[in-house]
């Protein structure tokens, strides 16, 4: 038992930094998944469908019966008179008199219960199926902004990745032309070379430190983005697991005859759903037309007495009533009409955004194919190139060792080696980007 907490405090301090920040690890698949949970948006995301939710059940209650106490208390100050003939209750009152009398009391009060429950409401009934379609939008909305974020996470890493093997080649450079520089200063000393020669290896050499320095900032900038891109902290440590040269880049070679629907593409389900609360709403300003039934009850005690305590000590008396109500709309000012013209347009214009969707898809799949198509064929140019440029680099060296060559050739062929490394993996990122993009056109990259 100790040696397994032994090893597991020695495991936890290994994953631990100097400064006590908890370092994980991601493959590109788990940078997505994590992203997907703890970003923002998608917190922001699974907020938006529980408000739907809420929505929905904000709806339903409306057809469920609403029931309202009351309890209230009055004092007359000055109580209201009603004018009777005095004739009356005294015949032998002249004719015109009349008397003031007081027709209530000083203190009443009031006790009860309401009831009312609709029984038809064509809105009621569409709304419910309105609730239901706006929350199933809520839940594309978040599927949207997954795709994206997993778009985004996957550029990122991919980038880490290319500038990692930069980084490794460039110091690869740097030792080689730093031996080379060295053996060049040697042989300075002992007169063999020119001192020229020296210089001239020692600006190249120079020049790829400053150039390894600028690509280490950019590493961290990278690191910068994919930890924002996945909603961490940018004082987090991450770490990759992934390696380019993991990467089968034959898989960068674009389908010719991959078969692609619609339907595929969030953007389009998410028009669909749309066009069906377009159309609910259209025929929920018709429905407006119809009349609406509601049932009413209460039920209730009240009382009335001169002086207050005998309000509180002398009985109340109930009563009791129910009804059914039937509200008919006439004549509106044509508001109706006028909500039924704007609900017909509106629909009219999702009905049209289909076709301009569809063409949008399809253009961004041949785009994106074709884009593919050029950045795998130049990737496989430049690393023709890379390789040749190499071997370049190695006769000359051996040329120049031998005498039958000279300095300015050998550093003129490190330089075309370096560019040719550099517009390699400029190439081989921008062909893993073009396949992102061409999964991402057809629908592929990424499903819940």
């Amino acid at each position: 038992m100790k040696a397994k907490l032994t090893c597991l405090l020695l495991l936890v301090s290994l994953l631990i930094t100097g400064n006590g920040v908890l370092a994980q690890s991601f493959s590109i698949r788990e940078a997505i998944e994590y992203a997907v949970k703890n970003h923002i948006n998608i917190k922001n995301g699974q907020l938006d469908i529980q408000n739907a939710d809420a929505k929905v059940n904000e709806i339903k209650a409306i057809g469920l019966p609403q029931v309202n106490g009351n309890i209230g208390y009055s004092n007359s100050l000055i109580i209201q008179k009603a004018f009777i003939p005095a004739k009356t209750f005294d015949p032998n009152a002249a004719e015109g008199d009349v008397i003031a009398a007081e027709f209530g009391v000083a203190n009443s009060g009031q006790a009860g219960i309401s009831l009312s429950q609709l029984l038809f409401d064509g809105s009621y009934t569409l709304g419910l199926k309105a609730a239901d379609v706006y929350k199933e939008l809520s839940r594309k909305s978040l599927t949207q902004s997954k795709q994206q974020i997993a778009e985004n996470v996957t550029k990122a890493y991919y980038g880490i990745l290319v500038n990692e093997e930069r980084i490794r080649l460039l110091d690869l450079n740097i030792g080689r032309l730093d031996s080379l520089f060295k053996e060049t200063k040697a042989l300075n000393a002992q007169g063999f070379v020119e001192k020229i020669d020296v210089q001239r290896l020692e600006v190249q050499l120079n020049n790829l430190k400053t150039e390894a320095k600028n690509v280490q900032r950019l590493q961290d900038l990278s690191y910068y983005l994919l930890k924002f891109q996945m909603g961490m902290k940018t004082t987090d440590v991450v770490t990759l697991t992934d390696k380019l040269s993991n990467v089968n880049v034959n898989e960068v070679v674009p389908e010719t005859n991959s078969e692609f629907k619609y339907a595929n593409r969030i953007e389009y389900s998410i028009l669909q759903t749309q066009d069906r609360l377009a159309e609910l709403d259209l025929k929920n300003q018709k429905v407006g037309y119809l009349p609406r039934v509601i049932l009413s009850g209460s039920y209730g005690y009240s009382a009335g007495r001169p002086k207050f305590f005998d309000l509180i000590t002398k009985p109340w008396f109930d009563a009791a009533s129910i009804s059914v109500g039937i509200q008919i709309p006439i004549f509106d000012g044509f508001s109706k009409k006028y909500k039924i013209i704007q609900s017909e347009n509106n629909l009219r214009k999702v009905k049209q955004s289909f076709e301009l969707l569809e063409n949008s898809i399809d253009f961004q799949v041949k785009q994106t194919h074709l884009t593919l198509t050029n950045a795998f064929e130049t990737l496989q140019e430049q690393k023709a190139n890379m390789e040749l440029a190499q071997e370049i680099v190695r006769v000359t060296k051996i040329k120049y060792k031998q005498g039958v060559g000279s300095n300015l050739e050998v550093i003129n062929a490190e330089t075309s080696y370096k560019e040719a490394q550099t517009n390699y993996f400029t190439t081989l990122y921008n062909a893993l980007i073009a396949k992102v993009d061409v999964d991402k056109a057809v629908g592929k990259l990424y499903n819940d």
